[in-house]
């Protein structure tokens, strides 16, 4: 139980910090950030339930009014803006990313990059879309092309947090909650 606390507390704390990394604008008003690698690493490490939690932890603070997002932005208003359907798809993702790293039909490596790619930018996207499209007052498929700046950088993120949690599961295996 203490262990979950602790990961829990620290993973959220490792979204926070990558929001730290500079962001950048787009003109969707969605700014690409490394936060999302934050959330794949959620799943991967933690697996589904214990990521998706770190995640909602991290979302709870958010709301109070902490300034976690890139930029130092925080509060109830960053639910309001187009980026609005990624944070609410960050927890979905992080159990997405962690259901799929747990399949023991690949090995690590494979599960962890299909669970980033699946999770952590398919439903990702989903919901990223979803959000753009309501508060930009545009169609699903109007907002769709919107996200595609995103992908590039998503993919690079998807295999370096396979690449981390290979890393993490050689170093210290018994840290890799995913696979248990």
């Amino acid at each position: 139980m203490e262990k979950t606390v602790t990961l829990t507390a620290l993973f959220a704390a490792l979204i926070a910090a990558l929001g730290l990394v500079p962001q950048f604008a787009l003109m969707s008003g969605v700014p690409i950030t490394a936060q999302s690698l934050g959330i794949m690493l959620c799943g991967t490490i933690l697996g589904a339930k214990r990521g998706a939690l770190a995640v909602l932890v991290f979302l709870l603070l958010l709301a109070m009014g902490f300034p976690l997002l890139s930029g130092g932005r925080g509060g109830l208003g960053v639910f309001q803006g187009p980026s609005v359907g990624f944070l609410i798809g960050f927890p979905v993702a992080a159990y997405v990313v962690g259901l799929i790293t747990s399949w023991r039909l690949l090995p690590l490596i494979w599960a962890a990059l299909a669970g980033a790619f699946f999770g952590g930018i398919v439903v990702l996207y989903v919901f990223g879309i979803w959000g753009m499209a309501l508060m930009l007052e545009k169609s699903f498929l109007e907002a769709a092309p919107l996200a595609l700046p995103f992908l590039v950088g998503d993919l690079i993120k998807a295999g370096l947090a396979a690449l981390l949690t290979r890393w993490v599961a050689l170093l210290r295996p018994m840290a890799l909650l995913s696979r248990r």
